[in-house]
């Protein structure tokens, strides 16, 4: 599961309110909703929010093993 905390973590350093994306970089409100969720992003969104706060990707997001869906599929090659 892909995460996004460290895009929260990385806005409060670099010191850029969800209002600034949306106001003024033009991130689409939906899309810090998305976000906020750990929804699907696209890659474009990504790349933006990269240039928009200048840092590397593993700023932004991280991989997280699903526990649940780990479990899931244990159960079933049984």
């Amino acid at each position: 599961m892909i995460v996004y905390d460290r895009l929260w973590e990385t806005m409060k350093k670099k010191n850029i309110s969800q209002y600034h994306l949306i106001k003024y970089c033009k991130v689409s409100a939906g899309q810090i909703g998305r976000l906020k969720k750990n929804n699907f992003v696209s890659t474009h969104t990504i790349d933006m929010l990269c240039r928009i706060l200048d840092c590397k990707v593993e700023e932004i997001m991280e991989y997280r093993v699903d526990i649940a869906e780990d479990s899931k599929k244990s159960e079933e090659n049984k």
